[in-house]
């Protein structure tokens, strides 16, 4: 495997430019796709807008800014990624969308070059399916914010190499990430996990067993968590804990994994929490 000079990022919403912003920070020349102008732009400011708060807290030197900025671009052309070493795949959790951005990938990119799905849920086996590299194809995982959130999930299919694995560990690390090994198996080490104690606590909101406020304050404070679940649900977004509940209750069947009916009906209200202003929260006035 050659060295990892050159990522691409497919995607520059919240996850995706913050993956772009991680990697061109830590010295890769780093390119990122988005489908239109409008998308770009907007995810190209969120970076640029970090940066420029890192330097005015002194985290940042006009010299690194200026480095920073030089090893950043972005781009609407797939084929922008022909170079690339090491490609991450960051688009809607939609299998459909997935594969065919896969299948496109594959034919453009150089025979060596590794395509990583920063999936949350989904199969990577069934992306790299679709592909003549599918030893070449695993899972890099990032948590949201992934400039400041440490761990990495590095998803290993039946079909992906050690070298791969191995190559993804060092990048990770390269990043200043932690990184954990999992198998493909739905919903990895960290959802398989978090996700029924997030659906456990909106089926008691649900039924009125405790309020919102008092679940969270008693999880903050008789757990030691950092945010309690509605808090947190608001975070990751009510979309993407839907999409990984589903994701991991079609695999397994398992009744603890079965999106409850509130949850569902705040996704398809358009209340996903922080990114559209209100979930279990209201967000409009900040």
């Amino acid at each position: 495997m050659a060295t990892i000079r050159k990522v691409g990022v497919v995607g520059a919403g919240l996850m995706g430019s913050g993956i772009a912003q991680t990697c061109a920070q830590s010295g890769y020349q780093t390119v990122v796709r988005e489908i239109n102008q409008q998308f770009l732009d907007k995810g190209l400011t969120r970076i640029h807008d970090a940066w420029n708060t890192m330097a005015n807290k002194g985290k940042l030197t006009q010299q690194q800014l200026a480095e920073n900025r030089d090893r950043l671009r972005g781009t609407l052309e797939l084929e922008d990624f022909a170079d690339c070493d090491l490609v991450i795949e960051v688009i809607l959790e939609n299998m459909e969308e997935k594969i065919r951005l896969f299948t496109a990938l594959d034919h453009i990119l150089k025979p060596d070059a590794l395509l990583l799905s920063n999936t949350s849920s989904l199969s990577v086996t069934q992306m790299g399916a679709v592909t003549k590299r599918a030893d070449k194809i695993c899972g890099l995982h990032f948590f949201n914010p992934a400039p400041v959130m440490r761990l990495v999930e590095v998803v290993q299919t039946l079909s992906t190499s050690e070298t791969t694995i191995d190559e993804a560990k060092k990048f990770a690390l390269s990043l200043g990430k932690t990184p954990v090994l999992a198998k493909d198996t739905a919903g990895f080490i960290v959802n398989f996990l978090l996700i029924p104690y997030l659906i456990a606590a909106i089926r008691m909101l649900e039924n009125g067993m405790a309020s919102r406020d008092d679940i969270d304050i008693a999880m903050k404070l008789g757990c030691g968590y950092p945010m309690g679940p509605f808090t947190l649900l608001d975070y990751v977004g009510l979309d993407t804990t839907l999409w990984a509940a589903e994701a991991i209750y079609e695999e397994y069947k398992d009744p603890l994994y079965a999106p409850p009916p509130l949850l569902r009906r705040m996704v398809v209200s358009g209340m996903l929490g922080k990114k559209s202003g209100k979930g279990f929260y209201d967000y409009s006035n900040g």
